[in-house]
């Protein structure tokens, strides 16, 4: 009696020590924002998703998720989370407080590893840091960003990035961009793409005819949906949509306004497209899908993407889809989509795209042939199975850090 109460209480001590040293995930989640806005899109999708699989992994890895908006559930990720003392949601809060008060914060937490999803982690760190890399425009495109934005993105990416025990690239360009752009080697850099979330599906025809009501949309429209700048290369999207001679087609841009918007507006009333160009502004996830089954097409040709979420969530919706035969587009589309160069000479880009998208809209065949290749595509891309893969890169860095140790 008395051996086996020793034998269990070694057990029990030996679990509690187990437990004790599960390692410490830190997740830098302070880009995330209640509220409909620009900050709602893009990185912070991916942010969100990954966290919400995260939660769903039932992993003995133990996370923290760290917070700035107080607005923001906690229960939405099913993890446990730490909410800063003073809002973040300015991009200089965020700033200081990602490099000064993040280092002392994860120290205190006694955090194992710490996963900065956008770009850029803090200089000084106790502790080995994942990088996410989505795209690298600013290097590529420093003229589409705003000064201070570029220049903090080009000064701290690299250096982050170069310090990182590993570098999350979301495709396989993004990938070869991360090597060759900012010199990390090809060994720290791993691509996982992102997921599509399975509300973006063929809907019924009854639900998306109501939605086009309410939403007073035009029988038969164009659509594209991102934020509104110039990387996504709507003005030459809009002067291809004005060779297209039928005046029943509409173009809806929808998306909330990023920065350097405003040649956009001037394009369309330029060519006097007020009628036929609509502005529906930032569109809630809740609606996204909606949108996407009530367009006739899709159109994506922006000059630079890491991953392109738009177009893989269009093809999953069994939309027929024109993008960019450039950058991760074509990794994004694969064989369900319609290619164009909008690099191309400028006239002749927007030839092609505007030949493009009278296909689209006019050839019954090619439209079915797009939805079926497009459909099969888009179930490549699973946010559980990106944050399996996120996991397991946690884990190769802790034993590479235990190795070292």
């Amino acid at each position: 009696m008395v051996r086996f109460v020793i034998l269990s209480n070694q057990i029990i001590m030996k679990w509690l020590m187990n437990a004790a040293h599960q390692p410490l995930i830190a997740f830098n989640a302070h880009l995330l924002a209640a509220g409909d806005s620009y900050r709602s899109a893009g990185i912070a999708v991916y942010v969100a998703n990954l966290l919400r699989g995260l939660g769903a992994t039932g992993s003995d890895l133990r996370y923290r998720v760290l917070l700035g908006d107080k607005h923001l559930s906690p229960a939405e990720f099913d993890l446990p989370v730490h909410f800063s003392r003073v809002s973040t949601a300015r991009p200089a809060t965020r700033i200081m407080w990602e490099q000064c008060a993040l280092p002392w914060l994860l120290r205190r937490l006694g955090a194992d590893l710490l996963h900065a999803p956008a770009f850029v982690g803090p200089l000084l760190s106790s502790c080995p840091q994942v990088i996410t890399v989505h795209d690298l425009s600013f290097l590529r495109y420093p003229e589409f960003f705003r000064r201070g934005n570029r220049l903090y993105l080009r000064t701290l990416t690299g250096i982050a990035c170069r310090r990182a025990a590993a570098v999350i690239a979301v495709s396989q360009f993004t990938a070869r961009e991360v090597q060759q752009l900012l010199r990390v080697p090809a060994a720290r850099v791993h691509t996982i793409y992102h997921g599509i979330d399975l509300r973006f599906r063929p809907l019924p025809l009854a639900e998306v005819d109501v939605f086009r009501r309410e939403m007073q949309l035009p029988d038969r429209f164009v659509l594209y949906m991102g934020t509104l700048e110039p990387r996504k290369n709507l003005t030459q999207l809009v002067r291809a949509f004005a060779r297209l001679r039928d005046p029943d087609v509409h173009l809806v841009l929808a998306g909330g306004r990023g920065w350097l918007y405003e040649e956009i507006f001037a394009e369309v009333e330029r060519l006097g497209l007020g009628a036929r160009v609509h502005f529906p502004g930032f569109v809630p996830a809740e609606t996204q899908a909606l949108w996407y089954n009530a367009a006739e097409a899709f159109a994506y040709i922006s000059h630079y993407e890491g991953f392109g979420f738009p177009v893989a969530e269009a093809l999953a919706c069994g939309t027929p889809t024109l993008t960019a035969a450039t950058t991760s587009l074509p990794e994004a589309g694969g064989d369900g989509v319609l290619l164009v160069d909008p690099d191309d000479e400028v006239a002749m880009a927007e030839t092609a795209i505007a030949e493009a998208l009278h296909h689209l809209l006019t050839d019954a065949p090619l439209r079915v042939e797009l939805r079926q290749r497009g459909l099969a595509h888009a179930a490549r891309f699973s946010w559980a199975e990106t944050a399996r893969q996120t996991e397991a890169l946690y884990r190769h860095v802790l034993e590479a850090r235990k190795g070292q140790s």
